[in-house]
């Protein structure tokens, strides 16, 4: 009987600290990976490595004065050598440790073994990047980071680049339009794709850029950020009549750019290679950013008169998209869908579009026109995208590299809130502003009652 009773004293608490660890594990993953995850892990790691690394295939024949000293001081068998590995460095979300590989060996072979790690040391994922020459780095990362997304705390960001998802090797998907100038995203209804521009707008917000807004859904998602847009266009007409506007402003950068370096001014646009950061900064023109929202609406025609103002701005777009990234101007296009079926045009725009980058789609046609050019392994993630993980998408470029990201909640509200907090840099730009959308004043609270002192008593 006391050893019963001693046996419940011991198993209350160690069954309420398991509890506890399961609890954690679900519903704070970083607590749990911080707690338990970490030291279980680096335990492992530690004492499995050069076991690990041998059964990976990933060790090899010792040098020959190793095999000597060896065999002189003890009578063990010489066994392979795994790569030399490095200090470990804990993090929020895993672990990163660096490998110097052996002559001979290569990343590939460490990537080709990454779900082995995996497995053999616990962790949710593991990834390898080449460092330099001869040296890899492995980030093992401890838990589903997309499941609840938490950006770092400090991106170094810079000017033109926006930190606006998470990687699933936790690490930030910057948006940089100096790399990529235009994208391509795509993604259906309720698949997170308005809360991606929603982020990008904010974090261009506080920056000395010229953003500018095509949406043809009545305004419904740019709207709220009016009152930094320096211009809005809400229905195909008005989209009509800004898009020459913005050719214009084009033009005249380019005219800008020939001036300064003394180029004829009869040179065609194609061949001038500069761009306007090789202005000095008195003289650089800002950079412009368009946003065009649902651009399946552009394309839709109902009549001839419709068809003729559709393939001029389409048109227009093209050559902004040819052209832009020199007069710094970048193109930001969403949609459901971006195929040949949408009319003359449209895959010649899209190819012009380095960055793309998917959410989930109703069909994998819609993947394969947003990834298949580029990446089509990625489709097959793409298509994989559940309803329950909105926001969740693979993001990819035409140098092949993808992965999939995730954006954070932001509501619209806020947003709308840094907007017109940093209202005061929208840059004065003559050509646009009759396209300059009205700002909404906000209604003045009225005062409450007035509150009557109430006497003190004794």
């Amino acid at each position: 009987m006391t050893d019963l009773t001693t046996l419940l004293e011991v198993g209350g608490p160690v069954a309420a600290l398991g509890g506890g660890a399961a609890y954690a594990r679900a519903k704070h993953p970083g607590v749990y990976w911080s707690t338990v995850g970490l030291p279980i892990s680096t335990a492992r790691l530690l004492s499995s490595y050069g076991s690990v690394m041998e059964a990976c295939g990933l060790t090899v024949a010792p040098s020959r004065l190793r095999m000597l000293a060896v065999k002189a001081t003890t009578r063990r068998e010489v066994r392979p050598v795994p790569p030399r590995r490095g200090i470990i460095r804990p993090t929020s979300t895993g672990l990163r440790l660096r490998l110097r590989l052996a002559p001979g060996q290569e990343p590939a072979d460490v990537a080709a073994s990454a779900e082995r790690l995996r497995h053999a040391w616990g962790v949710h994922a593991v990834y390898v990047s080449t460092v330099k020459p001869g040296v890899v780095e492995l980030r093992l990362v401890g838990f589903d980071v997309l499941r609840q997304v938490r950006m770092p705390r400090k991106v170094d960001a810079e000017f033109l680049q926006v930190p606006v998802a998470l990687r699933e090797d936790a690490m930030p998907f910057i948006r940089d339009y100096r790399a990529v100038p235009h994208q391509l995203t795509l993604g259906a209804t309720l698949s997170g794709k308005s809360m991606y521009l929603r982020h990008l707008t904010a974090g261009l917000a506080p920056q000395p850029v010229a953003l500018v807004g095509i949406d043809c859904k009545r305004g419904v998602e740019l709207a709220p950020f009016a009152s930094r847009l320096s211009a809005l266009a809400t229905e195909p007409e008005q989209a009509a009549e800004l898009l020459p506007e913005l050719v214009k402003e084009m033009e005249d950068r380019y005219d800008l750019i020939k001036a300064r370096q003394g180029i004829a001014p009869d040179t065609p646009a194609e061949e001038i290679t500069s761009d306007i950061w090789g202005l000095p900064e008195s003289e650089r023109p800002v950079p412009l950013v368009l946003f065009v929202d649902e651009v399946a609406e552009l394309f839709l025609v109902a009549t001839k008169k419709d068809e003729e103002r559709r393939d001029e701005m389409v048109t227009q777009l093209i050559r902004i998209a040819q052209l832009g990234r020199a007069a710094g101007i970048y193109l930001e296009v969403c949609g459901q869908r971006f195929g040949a079926e949408l009319g003359k045009g449209a895959t010649m725009l899209r190819a012009q579009l380095t960055g793309r980058v998917c959410h989930r789609v109703n069909d994998e046609a819609s993947a394969k026109m947003a990834l298949g050019d580029i990446a089509p392994e990625a489709v097959t993630a793409a298509c994989a995208i559940a309803p329950e993980r909105p926001g969740l998408a693979v993001a990819g470029d035409t140098s092949g590299g993808w992965s999939r990201i995730r954006t954070p909640y932001l509501s619209l509200g806020d947003a709308a809130e840094t907007c017109r907090e940093y209202g005061h840099l929208v840059p004065d730009l003559p050509a646009l502003k009759p396209f300059r959308p009205d700002v909404p004043v906000r209604p003045v609270e009225a005062p409450g009652p007035a509150v009557r002192p109430r006497p003190v008593a004794d």
